[in-house]
């Protein structure tokens, strides 16, 4: 028999992982809350939609989360109406939304108190990672839950560790945050400063990125912030929202983050001009901006 699993969250990840799940042969039931986003993923995929959380979450041996913040998780998740409480004993609840690790452990105490299992498990790789199947996934939870998930996860994951205990993927993901706007700042910096100096931006990049300044985001994004492009990837507003758990987090472990808070008052500006819904790479958006003209 297919094992079966519910996916609910069809957002520019959960769509695409989603649909792994079909495409390697397992019973998929969907659900989202713009019940036509369901539909639309029925004529690209072949699975089932479900009008509830609780229609969704019926039976099945795994449901997958992949939703916008913490309040968002809670408002699926928790409850009389929530996943947790309609799902089948034993089963266990894998959360893909990056959150706070308090909502993580929070979920995961709920879940243990109804017989099921729970595994944060927030994802890096943006949405080309998710449509290629080749994310990165970080987990915490019990080495047991994480073992019967574990084969599941892979279909759309070309990285996947247990990284601890509930809520250590979602510190993992911090990490991740924090490295990456340094990176992005770094090479937003570097792409203008080229230009200003009169060199070819394009031929810098093609010596530059053989040596010690190659990284994915310069390999990825540094063709789309030259052209003024940046209506794809992951949006500004999301990543100010998973800076803020990491600002936080740094409080509570006394942790010294200048160059992330730096950063994060950098993406309010891109906000502020416009950008809310643009890609992380915008960066460099705000240093071409001119602020005389605003």
């Amino acid at each position: 028999m297919q094992r079966r699993v519910a996916f609910l969250g069809l957002g520019v990840m959960g769509y695409a992982m989603a649909g792994w799940l079909s495409k390697r042969g397992y019973a998929v039931v969907v659900y989202n809350r713009t019940h036509a986003v369901s539909q639309r993923w029925l004529r690209d995929y072949f699975g089932e939609a479900a009008a509830t959380v609780a229609e969704a979450v019926a039976g099945a041996e795994i449901v997958f989360t992949c939703l916008g913040n913490d309040d968002d998780v809670r408002a699926v998740v928790a409850g009389e109406t929530g996943a947790l409480a309609a799902m089948s004993s034993g089963s266990v609840l894998v959360d893909h939304t990056t959150t706070s690790a308090l909502v993580a452990r929070e979920l995961a105490e709920q879940a243990a108190s109804l017989g099921l299992g729970f595994i944060d498990a927030p994802v890096s790789g943006g949405q080309q990672g998710a449509e290629n199947g080749q994310l990165t996934v970080m987990c915490g939870g019990q080495q047991d839950q994480f073992d019967a998930v574990k084969d599941v996860i892979e279909s759309y994951a070309k990285s996947l560790q247990l990284m601890g205990d509930v809520g250590s993927g979602q510190l993992c993901k911090m990490v991740n945050q924090i490295c990456i706007a340094g990176v992005v700042q770094g090479l937003a910096e570097g792409l203008n400063f080229a230009k200003r100096a009169g060199l070819d931006a394009h031929q810098v990049v093609e010596v530059i990125s053989k040596g010690a300044a190659q990284s994915w985001q310069m390999e990825n994004r540094y063709q789309t912030m030259l052209a003024n492009d940046y209506e794809h990837g992951f949006a500004v507003q999301w990543m100010r929202k998973d800076l803020a758990f990491a600002l936080e987090e740094a409080k509570a472990n006394g942790s010294d983050l200048p160059l992330t808070q730096l950063v994060d008052g950098f993406y309010q500006q891109v906000q502020e001009m416009g950008g809310n819904r643009w890609d992380t790479s915008s960066l460099l958006a705000r240093l071409e901006y001119d602020r005389s003209k605003a």
